[in-house]
């Protein structure tokens, strides 16, 4: 079984094109026209071991909000539908990830219940020409629409791009280990029978 998705959104302000494997070997080609979401996508995919190809067209002369916040959404809703019902997944996972002299840890359950607990604090508000307050953007677009529960936690830092490259090493590493099928596992990983 292979458990891949395509979304695709058109909105006033972005036009998106994804695809997700799950199962992947960690290949991406990634142009979402802002430049460091472009570099931690890529860290996704590699360290995640997912295949994603994104295209996203976004009103960037605006600002990269709708941009970022889109493209979470749309991975979310493609980690969701490519998941299915999540029979015999881990289901839960939990990594701390060292980045230089930044260390996150990032635990998830993958429960079909939506919650970001986010205890970062980046104090720069820019790497480059990115709005740091738009990582939380895009954790809550994928939170929401992969009904994930989801809780980051930077432990110290000081660089701000080191930081933020820190939770989404963690982030892919944590969601990779919790979408694993365990051939241990049978069925809906949960007594209630479904998530």
């Amino acid at each position: 079984m292979t458990r891949k998705a395509e979304i695709t959104r058109r909105t006033n302000e972005t036009a998106i094109q994804l695809a997700l494997t799950v199962d992947g070997t960690g290949n991406s080609s990634i142009d979402t026209g802002v430049g460091f979401l472009n570099h931690m996508l890529d860290l996704f995919a590699r360290h995640g071991l997912f295949d994603l190809a994104l295209t996203v067209n976004g009103d960037l002369e605006v600002d990269y909000h709708h941009t970022v916040e889109d493209v979470g959404i749309c991975l979310g809703q493609a980690f969701k539908d490519a998941m299915g019902d999540c029979a015999g997944i881990n289901r839960y996972a939990s990594v701390t990830v060292p980045m230089d002299e930044s260390l996150a840890s990032v635990s998830i359950d993958i429960s079909n219940r939506p919650y970001l607990g986010f205890d970062v604090d980046l104090k720069n508000e820019k790497v480059g020409l990115f709005d740091t307050e738009l990582v939380e953007e895009f954790f809550n677009g994928f939170v929401n629409n992969a009904r994930i529960n989801l809780h980051i936690r930077l432990e110290k830092g000081s660089n701000t791009h080191h930081k933020i490259e820190a939770i989404f090493k963690g982030f892919a590493l944590a969601l990779d280990q919790a979408s694993l099928l365990n051939p241990r596992k049978k069925g809906i990983p949960s007594t209630k029978g479904i998530l």
